[in-house]
């Protein structure tokens, strides 16, 4: 089994190592073919003549047996390789030449002509059959080569084959991999941003009431600093003033009399004592007005500060309260519909099943129609068998009366359940043929009565028709 949890990576270089000795032992087998020696071709048969004049004389040994050439050329020919499985190829015979007497004198020569010529047929058939053996060997040498070049190609192709799976299969394995961690890699790049979204929302809003505070506690510093550059300014023309009328009422003092330079001097005293008094005064109240200034300004940035913080929350709250509602409306609509789907699916499971017990009712009675008509047919039909029964029964004991040939009864038969009879009428204008009729009907009881009640009820009413052949 594939192991799915082995990295990319490792999968590849498998895969690699894997087509990599492939290839190598291709290389091996076609190198191998390529140096091989290759088959050589059969040698051609070449066919010496010899001239009678270049043999040696022979003479003929007279021998008990009389041998022709043809008859000693199996003795001559040695076998220099196995015997393949193709048949030899057929070297034709010279026919046997008629036994001839001892040549004579002067036909010595012609004998050993003969004998040369033979000889050096049978060298040549011996040498074309070791030349056919030695190409039938070749042949099977150069189909084994070929017969091994095929399947080490046949092994290539597979390998290269199962390589190209293998290498489908970890390519189809690494691209699952990648798009997997893509896709997780989206994902949490994708909440990454959104925190980090979240997280930037959060301090532009804590950076846009840091700057309001800021700037309502600049503006409050503003508003002292001007207000009490305006106090500085009156107190110091309140000062000016006063060291005019001051320096006036010295002078006046001083012009009127030196007398009264003491109580001018005392009076200046006193006027020196209250201003100083009087700017403590002022210093105080503008300290305290400034003092107040500044904690009313810090008073309402606090109070713009927990406005906007009120308003803020409640803002989210409300945001947060129509998200639940919306939520709360979504999650009763889809109740709502889920109730509907489940009435509706309960309501056409009780139609459905309705409407199959109807069928199954409707069913069962058409069934249970079918067997009572079938078991009523049946019953009548064994009802009509044993009636027939009856009938022969009573025609078997019926003897009819003389002179009677060509007259017809009818007989009505009511039979008991155990096959009694219980009544017996006779239609008929011959009163013998109305008496012989019911002593055979009553002559004939009991009757085999069916088994079955249906039919045995069907077969208690009989009515037949009797005709006399005497």
């Amino acid at each position: 089994m594939k192991d799915f949890k082995k990295p990319p990576f490792k999968q590849k270089a498998t895969a690699a190592g894997f087509t990599i000795g492939i290839h190598v032992i291709a290389v091996v087998g076609l190198l191998y073919l390529g140096m091989s020696k290759p088959p050589e071709l059969p040698k051609q048969i070449k066919t010496v003549l010899v001239k009678p004049e270049d043999l040696k004389p022979v003479t003929r040994e007279e021998t008990e047996f009389t041998e022709t050439a043809h008859e000693n050329v199996a003795a001559e020919i040695t076998q220099t390789a196995e015997p393949s499985v193709e048949p030899a190829p057929v070297i034709p015979a010279a026919p046997p030449p008629a036994p001839a007497a001892l040549p004579k004198p002067d036909a010595a020569k012609a004998a050993l002509q003969a004998q040369a010529a033979e000889k050096a047929e049978r060298l040549a058939a011996a040498e074309a059959l070791r030349a056919e053996q030695k190409r039938q060997a070749d042949e099977a040498a150069k189909l084994k080569a070929l017969t091994e070049a095929k399947a080490q190609a046949d092994a290539k192709s597979k390998a290269e084959a199962a390589q190209r799976k293998a290498d489908a299969d970890a390519d189809a394995d690494a691209k699952a991999n990648a798009e997997a961690a893509q896709r997780k890699a989206a994902a949490e790049a994708k909440a990454a941003q959104a925190k980090a979204s979240a997280a930037e929302t959060k301090r532009k809003a804590d950076l846009e009431a840091k700057r309001l505070a800021d700037n309502a506690r600049l503006k409050a510093q503003q508003d002292a600093k001007a207000k009490a550059a305006l106090d500085a300014e009156k107190r110091k023309a309140d000062a000016e003033a006063k060291a005019a009328a001051a320096a006036k009422a010295y002078a006046d003092a001083k012009a009127n009399a030196d007398a009264k330079a003491k109580v001018a001097a005392q009076a200046k005293a006193n006027a020196d004592t209250a201003k100083r008094k009087a700017d403590a005064d002022a210093k105080a109240k503008a300290d305290a007005q400034a003092k107040a200034n500044a904690d009313a300004a810090k008073r309402k940035a606090d109070a713009d500060a927990k406005n906007k913080a009120a308003a803020d929350a409640k803002a989210k709250a409300d945001a947060q309260a129509k998200a639940n509602a919306d939520a709360a409306k979504r999650k009763a609509d889809a109740d709502a519909k889920n109730k509907a789907a489940a009435d509706a699916k309960a309501k056409a499971d009780a139609e459905a099943r309705e409407r199959a017990a109807e069928e199954a009712k409707a069913s069962s009675a058409k069934k249970a129609a079918e067997e009572a008509a079938q078991k009523k047919a049946e019953a009548k039909k064994i009802a009509s068998t044993a009636k027939k029964d009856f009938e022969n029964k009573i025609k078997r004991v019926w003897d009819t009366p003389t002179d009677s040939a060509g007259k017809t009864a009818t007989a009505r038969i009511t039979l008991t359940e155990s096959g009694a009879v219980r009544s017996v009428i006779i239609s008929s204008s011959d009163p013998d043929m109305k008496a012989s009729i019911e002593a055979a009907v009553r002559a004939a009881a009991p009757y085999p009565m069916p088994s079955d009640p249906d039919a045995r009820r069907e077969a208690q009413n009989l009515t037949s028709t009797f005709r006399s052949s005497n």
